[in-house]
């Protein structure tokens, strides 16, 4: 990338002097992602819970439950856990159970914290394990119908006749509550363009409203439409008849959202700063390397070539660079005429944030005053 208006949009404040590798969040970049996303959500009349497996972060979150989050989404019960015991008020685990003791302790906690506590299942063996947990517990879960919209990963097709057949098991059952229809359109993460996307939208929604009110002429109450992925939330309209969005990398971005073209360099608030240790006659050397970059091309492997932009931090170079490969703790980044110095800075953004947060045990919060504060990374590790 040689163009000085695209590479200056890249350009951040001068990082903390940190040991290197590190994760810098932007504090007004981050601001000004959540708060748009509440805007985009109040103005559509939805509710936004967004899915807390970006950040791993309670400081993170409870700034999205100010700004007027119902709740929070979590990918694992030990993750959700991490945000029940914070006093997180509701919490819906969009992850399939399929043994009842996977959820014992997030169910025994949330019972004695009063919290809302919404999962989901797409096979009977999922509703039966949830209902066992319950039951043993002495609760009652509220439950959603997994809906597959086109990723191919876990849910009931729309038109699936098991639908209304698992609705009725989890509406019968004494301990748990139907609690709506639930999809993500991971699928979009490939979309070539803002109309491919718009398309995914309006079709998610259609999908699930159309089985919604199948449901309904069978007599089953669905209270609530719950759609998550930020390139749907983010780049197109949200579609009328939705009543829950669950986005999440939209607080950090990263460069599958440069790609898909719902984000602009300077809204990506999250970057890894590293040094450069190391040159060849093809590459300059950094200490980012996979266990810290991750080797991740983008959600649901979608993404292109390199894993990062890179651009100098400590001045001296209007050029912009990818990180080409990736060893376990270096980054080959390919560079044509003169590379940065050796112990000089560079920052890069990655393909995926939500994998490279996972990485760390804390990031660097640059506030609006240039001073640098610690946020622990609170739910990393936790995978069960």
């Amino acid at each position: 990338m040689t163009d000085s208006t695209l590479i200056a949009a890249f350009r951040r404040p001068s990082p903390a002097d940190l040991p290197t590798p590190y994760v810098e969040l932007d504090e007004d970049r981050l601001t000004a992602n959540l708060r748009g996303m509440q805007t985009r959500a109040d103005a559509a009349g939805v509710a936004l819970r967004p899915h807390i497996k970006t950040h791993k972060s309670l400081a993170i979150a409870r700034r999205q439950l100010d700004l007027g989050a119902v709740g929070v989404t979590a990918s694992k019960p030990e993750e959700a856990l991490v945000f029940v015991e914070a006093g997180v008020a509701s919490i819906t685990l969009a992850y399939p159970i399929v043994r009842p003791e996977k959820i014992d302790r997030l169910v025994a906690s949330a019972k004695a914290r009063g919290t809302e506590l919404l999962l989901i299942a797409a096979h009977e063996t999922g509703v039966d394990a949830i209902g066992a947990a319950a039951a043993a517990n002495g609760v009652r879960l509220g439950v959603f119908l997994k809906v597959d919209v086109g990723l191919g990963r876990v849910g009931v097709k729309p038109q699936d006749p098991a639908a209304l057949v698992l609705v009725e098991r989890i509406d019968r059952h004494p301990h748990l509550t139907f609690a709506g229809l639930l999809s993500h359109a991971g699928h979009s993460y490939g979309s070539k363009s803002p109309e491919e996307l718009a398309t995914i939208a309006a079709a998610e929604a259609r999908d699930l409203l159309d089985l919604a009110g199948r449901l309904r002429q069978a007599g089953v109450a669905v209270p609530v439409i719950s759609v998550g992925a930020t390139p749907t939330c983010l780049g197109a309209p949200i579609p009328e008849g939705v009543t829950e969005i669950r986005p999440g990398n939209y607080a950090l971005l990263d460069r599958t959202a440069l790609r898909l073209g719902i984000a602009t360099p300077d809204a990506i608030s999250l970057s890894v700063v590293a040094t450069v240790v190391a040159h060849n006659d093809r590459h300059f050397i950094v200490d980012a390397g996979s266990k810290s970059l991750s080797s991740d091309l983008g959600a649901h492997g979608s993404g292109g070539s390199g894993f990062g932009i890179v651009v100098s931090v400590d001045g001296g170079s209007e050029a912009s660079w990818e990180v080409e490969r990736l060893s376990e703790e270096h980054g080959f980044v390919r560079f044509d005429g003169a590379p940065p110095a050796i112990g000089s800075r560079v920052r890069i953004f990655p393909n995926h944030s939500c994998a490279v947060v996972a990485q760390f045990d804390s990031v660097t919060l640059r506030q609006s005053d240039g001073r640098a504060v610690t946020l622990r990374v609170d739910a990393r590790g936790r995978q069960t």
